[in-house]
């Protein structure tokens, strides 16, 4: 991978004219005013990718920043998900479109609508795919994709699917939780991986492996993290509502971390006991 990444990089989604900025803010857990406040900071820094859901809770938050900011509509990537099915085809539709609607009105679209979690089983799955190309046929997102789901999840959608593959696949990814069977298999079908968790939370900034990496490229914990997954090609969501964090966290385009460098976080994997909220890999 070339030191030569930057952060107006893009990736292309597969079967698409929908190209993905390769670095974007997640905002999980980041509520009212400090929602958008740190939406409009990571966007003046640079970031053109937010990453909200339903779950979380602050989506009519991100889309107040969007109103806020100078930047036009179509240079900033917004991504939301839904988690469950709402009973029927009509009002898991009804459910997505609400969505829509809080982050950019009525007479707007988002860039990329994914399916939260594959726990809803095989009927809502279905449902709610079909839901996610319906709103896609009708122009109100741009692309759709899962999160969560496992080889086995994506496979099943053959079966009824209209648009397949899923443009991307959103799981958790990080050295101690590498998924590389889902990765490998995202990667064989062009679908691309996002990176949540990329930070594990602040859980390793102790990791005497990770320590001495910043250590030997001048750069912080966190920023070897993001670093790491650019350079696995993933897009990873680093979460923070502090803007100096958010500025620090995008600071990572001046070094590149070795080829020798990259195997030894490779080899910090602990495949699904090291996640620390999903594992999708099968065994």
């Amino acid at each position: 991978m070339s030191a030569k990444l930057a952060l107006t990089d893009t990736l292309p989604l597969p079967q698409t004219d929908v190209r993905i900025p390769h670095l974007g803010l997640g905002v999980y857990r980041i509520h009212g005013s400090q929602c958008t406040q740190a939406t409009l900071a990571a966007l003046q820094v640079g970031y053109r990718h937010i990453d909200t859901a339903q779950f979380y809770g602050n989506e009519k938050e991100v889309g107040e920043a969007l109103r806020q900011t100078s930047l036009p509509r179509d240079q900033v990537f917004v991504t939301t998900k839904i988690m469950t099915p709402a009973g029927s085809p009509q009002a898991t539709y009804n459910k997505i479109v609400d969505s829509v609607d809080k982050i950019v009105g009525t007479d707007g679209y988002v860039d990329l609508f994914l399916i939260h979690s594959s726990r809803s089983g095989p009927a809502g799955r279905k449902e709610l795919w079909q839901a996610l190309e319906r709103l896609l046929e009708e122009g109100r997102t741009r692309s759709i994709g899962v999160s969560n789901y496992g080889v086995a999840h994506i496979e099943e959608m053959k079966a009824y699917a209209k648009v397949w593959p899923p443009h991307v696949n959103q799981i958790e990814l990080h050295p101690w939780c590498q998924q590389r069977q889902t990765v490998r298999y995202c990667n064989n079908h062009g679908i691309v991986i996002e990176a949540y968790c990329p930070l594990v939370r602040n859980n390793k900034d102790n990791d005497p492996t990770l320590v001495a990496l910043a250590r030997k490229y001048g750069k912080s914990v966190s920023q070897v993290l993001i670093r790491y997954s650019l350079q696995k090609n993933w897009v990873p969501l680093p979460k923070s509502s502090n803007p100096e964090r958010i500025a620090s966290n995008a600071d990572v385009y001046d070094f590149e971390i070795s080829q020798d460098d990259m195997g030894v976080l490779d080899y910090l994997d602990q495949g699904a006991a090291g996640a620390i909220v999903e594992s999708v890999d099968e065994d």
